[in-house]
């Protein structure tokens, strides 16, 4: 007859196995999941994110597909906050360790997130998190990186980004600021609504000052630098 010690490290052992086990279909469901979401938003137009269903302000938003935003927007979001976007896979890894070793020294805290990362966030994820949030950041950034591509992602980006309190997408801010579609942005326009883009509810668009005026003048300047470099080219290829 088998001892309680043996019994019980063979029951032990069992339910160890057992929720192993449990944990390997239930990581193998995500998966299967998210990417099958992914998947689903190549194609869809991205309905609702969780910041929209959060915004106490309501929501104003319109997709528009990438052909019908101009090519100002798209050169200006890069100029603004992703130069590398057709170069990196995802991660620019240049940024993200500047902005660790800005971050170690004190000084504002920043992050190095490319518009991929960023459209992950904004669309699959929420706002605020840790280290938690940021890994499955990365985990859709991977995802949409290689089931999309980078013209979808762009695509995506504009649509979903918070362009003013309530406002979401370029075309709705477009509207709102400049009373006409995003089809038709002039340099300037363009690098206003991306000089806004990292803190949409504090930064003005139509009347920028100080250095927000400044910024904008930067982004409108390296809207031609992109222009001229091809930095654009994945987008339209």
């Amino acid at each position: 007859m088998a001892s309680k010690p043996r019994m019980a490290k063979a029951k032990s052992r069992g339910l160890g196995a057992r929720l192993f086990i449990f944990l390997v279909k239930l990581s193998l469901a995500l998966v299967v999941f998210s990417a099958a979401w992914v998947l689903l938003y190549r194609i869809v137009p991205v309905p609702v994110t969780a910041t929209m269903l959060m915004d106490e302000n309501g929501i104003t938003k319109d997709w528009e597909p990438l052909s019908d935003i101009d090519r100002n927007m798209v050169r200006a979001a890069i100029a603004a906050e992703d130069g590398k976007f057709c170069e990196h896979a995802g991660f620019d890894r240049e940024a993200i360790e500047k902005a660790m070793q800005r971050n170690a020294e004190g000084g504002r805290i920043r992050g190095g997130s490319t518009i991929s990362q960023q459209t992950a966030k904004n669309v699959f994820l929420w706002q605020d998190g840790g280290y938690f949030r940021k890994g499955l950041e990365a985990w859709f950034t991977f995802l949409i990186e290689n089931l999309w591509g980078k013209r979808r992602i762009m695509e995506v980006y504009l649509n979903v980004a918070e362009t003013g309190i309530g406002t979401y997408g370029v075309e709705a801010g477009a509207m709102r600021y400049f009373n006409h579609s995003a089809d038709r942005l002039t340099t300037t326009e363009a690098a206003r609504m991306a000089a806004a883009l990292p803190l949409p509810k504090k930064r003005s668009v139509k009347n920028p000052s100080g250095w927000l005026a400044r910024h904008g003048d930067t982004i409108r300047a390296r809207i031609g630098v992109v222009a001229r470099d091809g930095l654009d080219s994945c987008v339209y290829e």
